[in-house]
């Protein structure tokens, strides 16, 4: 399966009334470095990235999902009490997220960014979690500005991967490896030993799914 040409291009922000919204709702950030904390989850809709063991291959294609005014996500947000707002996707930076974020901001809500990095940067972010893919590769300007990369392992050559985008990330980013979930077992105990040999590395793990919870 490939991924959906069809997607909604960045606009100017006086344009962005509404986005692609796959999904929100509330729940438990369950990978990274925020793991563990209560967080509002805005999944947009569209990706060209196409990553094979994508588990949420449905949001790819944004034209299949409805335009929700940016004032009704901020409403939907505003009904639950944690601070934190994870933009996620499908793949978010394709579209133009300022007007957005600016308004969870004015809400008091923390903006945290899920992305690969593929496409501009947009938007107002207290956190950006990078996890870039060998399908389409992060620009430079997202590498630099990430807070913590997440790289996904599915082979060990992953590891190599992993290495060439922690060198271009800032001094301050926090390095997370976290086991692809479908070869858990296979690779998860050489990013135990590859992590006690380089601890700068942490391991994230999709504690959401362990918890059955979304």
């Amino acid at each position: 399966m490939k991924p959906t040409e069809t997607y909604l291009p960045i606009m100017p922000d006086a344009l962005v009334a509404s986005l692609p919204v796959m999904e929100q709702f509330y729940t438990i950030q369950g990978e990274g470095y925020h793991q563990g904390n209560a967080a509002v989850f805005i999944r947009l809709g569209g990706c060209d990235v196409g990553c094979v063991w994508c588990d949420v291959k449905d949001s790819w294609n944004a034209a299949a999902h409805p335009l929700i005014p940016i004032e009704q996500i901020i409403t939907d947000a505003a009904k639950y009490p944690a601070p934190i707002c994870v933009i996620t996707g499908g793949e978010p930076l394709m579209h133009n997220l300022t007007h957005l974020t600016q308004a969870l901001q004015t809400l008091g809500k923390k903006t945290h960014l899920e992305t690969s990095g593929a496409h501009p940067l947009s938007g107002n972010w207290d956190w950006i979690c990078l996890s870039p893919k060998k399908f389409k590769f992060p620009l430079p300007e997202v590498v630099a500005a990430a807070h913590e990369l997440k790289v996904v392992i599915y082979h060990k050559s992953d590891f190599e991967w992993a290495e060439m985008y922690a060198a271009q990330t800032s001094p301050h980013c926090r390095l997370f490896l976290q086991p692809e979930w479908g070869k858990s077992d296979a690779v998860l105990p050489l990013i135990v030993a590859y992590v006690k040999k380089y601890p700068q590395w942490r391991i994230s793990l999709q504690t959401h799914k362990y918890m059955n919870i979304p």
